[in-house]
């Protein structure tokens, strides 16, 4: 079976939304903590809104590791409409994410990666079909934004894999799920 990896950015109040605003800092800890993770991935999930806003810069992008990665990696689009563009790799998924993802993690292959894509990774956690949380939290309070775990989710314990700073204060913090 197939880990599914969910890596996200969040501020030390939960907001996992646009991490520009508020991801300050940015150190080469963070980017090798990113290529440690995403250096087991051979495919990954996105959502629509995460496919649209990234679309138009990973693709003439530089920023290593992920621009290397992001571009010669299948990525499986979770949309109701077609796909713009022509960013190699991805593929419109027009079925149920649950039933998807539960069949693609019994295919031979490395972990499954979910990046950004809150509304996607959200369901994912509900249904449970998430191993592992890789999280970089910021050391900063953002206030506003949404958030990866919102009011009415189900409680669900983690158990801590590693815990680790970056020189300037980031938090990397490495979940499985009970279920896994």
């Amino acid at each position: 079976m197939r880990t599914v990896v969910l890596y996200e950015l969040v501020s030390l109040d939960g907001v996992a939304e646009e991490p520009g605003n508020w991801m300050f800092d940015v150190d080469d800890d963070v980017f090798d903590n990113l290529g440690e993770v995403v250096s087991a991935q051979s495919d990954v999930l996105l959502g629509r809104g995460t496919y649209d806003y990234w679309a138009d810069y990973w693709p003439t992008s530089d920023v290593q590791p992920f621009a290397g990665f992001i571009n010669s990696t299948p990525k499986h689009v979770f949309t109701s409409s077609p796909l713009p563009g022509a960013w190699s790799g991805a593929v419109a998924v027009r079925e149920r994410a649950e039933d998807y993802v539960a069949r693609l993690k019994a295919e031979p292959g490395g972990d499954i990666g979910v990046h950004g894509s809150i509304t996607l990774a959200q369901s994912l956690l509900a249904a449970g079909l998430v191993d592992e949380l890789r999280l970089v939290f910021a050391p900063t309070v953002a206030h506003s934004g949404r958030r990866l775990f919102q009011d009415g989710s189900a409680c669900q314990r983690l158990d801590l894999v590693s815990a680790r700073r970056s020189a300037t204060g980031a938090l990397f913090v490495h979940y499985a799920t009970r279920s896994s």
